[in-house]
């Protein structure tokens, strides 16, 4: 599309037809009957552009444009954009739809093209899925409408600078909303927990009913009352549940376009919801060369909101996470026993063994939970079939920092301390699984 002057833009079919011409009175030299036919054409042209600058400048009619945004964006996620076009002239119109999305998206080829007819409405929409949080700017909304003739085009441009913040994923949050105190958990990836034993707190003695477990039978109000009574428990409730997350440089590595940091603030935000819904305390807090961002786990009606925002202004560093300052805030503020899910990450053998140490003396006191990630990329390359030396060598390494991770895993789990290795995508589910494994079974 070519500029001749705004708001006019000149079409493809104008350049189509003026080539003909050209071509065609560059022909008539040759043959000179053609050249008064040539002539014609060409105050055709002159007399159809006339006709499309009336038509899309004279006339009654315009076209209205609006963009509708949510009032935020969910990070990772497949977030909505609406765009709503109005037709007012009084014949159909083409229209090309150019949005201003912002820098961070980096699409330059973004276009839509549509047909509405006279007085019609048309709502378009599109996705973005951004991988950053932050502050995103939106530009103007550009649209070019072109008459049934089709050589020239009207630009419409609605300055809608607009800014939408992006969180953690919120849309994620809302999946896994119910599905953990449902009976459909597999359709999702997550796995049934088998209860184990008692592991609830009493609430009363009641009538027995048919269904009731025997197992529950208390024959002392049994004999009182002359007919069955059994003892009801319910799940033990008001557990402190906190995400501990590292926002050291190995927390900075990208995977499918997300840091280890955004897998796991979104990670935390699921979590703490459905902590919440199980009526224990959710909170959270981050650490690298200090400890920050700290929620206090707690039960209230704000919780959430407070941890989202919380989350929504965390950033990793460059800087090594220091454990043993992680020790020793963990001893001197939290007092009551608790669930830590620790995200972080080790990629060698030698790097757990130098927080080993604060990782057993945090265990003794509470529940831990060590989560850390696969190397996606590392089990992609190393399944792919090798065809020179180099690539076998580069494989057999690729095979060993794969097989370190299981190692780690294991020394971890010889030591008493839960861990979960898991895939980026899957941290959530991962996650999940583990705190229901362990209301379970009753651990904390």
């Amino acid at each position: 599309m070519k500029k001749l002057f705004r708001p006019i833009y000149l079409q493809k079919r104008f350049f189509i037809a003026l080539t003909a011409i050209i071509v065609g009175f560059l022909v008539s030299f040759m043959i000179p009957n053609l050249y008064g036919a040539v002539k014609v054409l060409f105050y055709l042209l002159v007399l159809l552009v006339i006709v499309d600058v009336l038509l899309l400048f004279a006339s009654k009619g315009r076209i209205e444009g609006k963009r509708v945004l949510p009032d935020k964006l969910s990070n990772g996620d497949e977030n909505p954009i609406l765009l709503k076009i109005t037709n007012t002239y009084l014949f159909q119109v083409v229209v090309k739809i150019i949005d201003e999305i912002p820098f961070q998206f980096q699409k330059r080829d973004f276009g839509l093209v549509s047909k509405i007819a006279s007085g019609n409405s048309k709502t378009y929409d599109y996705e973005l899925r951004p991988t950053e949080r932050g502050v995103y700017s939106f530009g103007s909304l550009n649209i070019f409408a072109s008459s049934p003739i089709g050589l020239l085009a009207r630009k419409y441009s609605f300055d809608q600078a607009q800014e939408v913040p992006v969180y953690p994923s919120f849309l994620q949050l809302q999946k896994y909303d119910l599905i953990a105190f449902t009976n459909r958990l597999h359709e999702y990836g997550l796995k049934k927990i088998r209860r184990i034993g008692h592991t609830m707190e009493f609430e009363q003695i009641k009538d027995y009913v048919l269904g009731d477990d025997i197992r529950n039978i208390n024959w002392k109000a049994t004999a009182k009352r002359g007919q069955l009574m059994v003892n009801q428990f319910q799940d033990e409730k008001s557990q402190p549940i906190y995400s501990v997350i590292d926002k050291g440089r190995v927390m900075k590595m990208p995977f499918n376009g997300l840091s280890l940091l955004d897998y796991a603030i979104n990670a935390t935000l699921v979590i703490s919801n459905i902590a919440l819904k199980k009526q224990d305390k959710a909170g959270m807090f981050s650490f690298s060369n200090k400890i920050e961002n700290r929620v206090v786990a707690e039960r209230r009606s704000s919780q959430m909101n407070l941890i989202l925002e919380t989350l929504y202004n965390l950033e990793t560093n460059f800087i090594e996470s220091d454990f043993s300052r992680l020790y020793v805030d963990v001893k001197r503020n939290l007092n009551q026993r608790s669930l830590l899910l620790l995200y972080t990450n080790f990629e060698t053998l030698d790097a757990l063994h130098r927080q080993l140490p604060y990782l057993l003396a945090m265990a003794k006191q509470h529940l831990l939970v060590v989560i850390f990630f696969e190397n996606t990329e590392l089990n992609e390359f190393a399944d792919r079939e090798a065809e020179t030396v180099r690539q076998i060598f580069d494989q057999t390494m690729a095979e060993k920092f794969i097989y370190e991770k299981k190692l780690i895993v294991n020394e971890l789990r010889k030591h008493g301390i839960q861990t979960i290795l898991t895939k980026p995508e899957n941290l959530t589910i991962s996650t999940i699984n583990k705190y229901l494994e362990i209301k379970a079974r009753g651990l904390i």
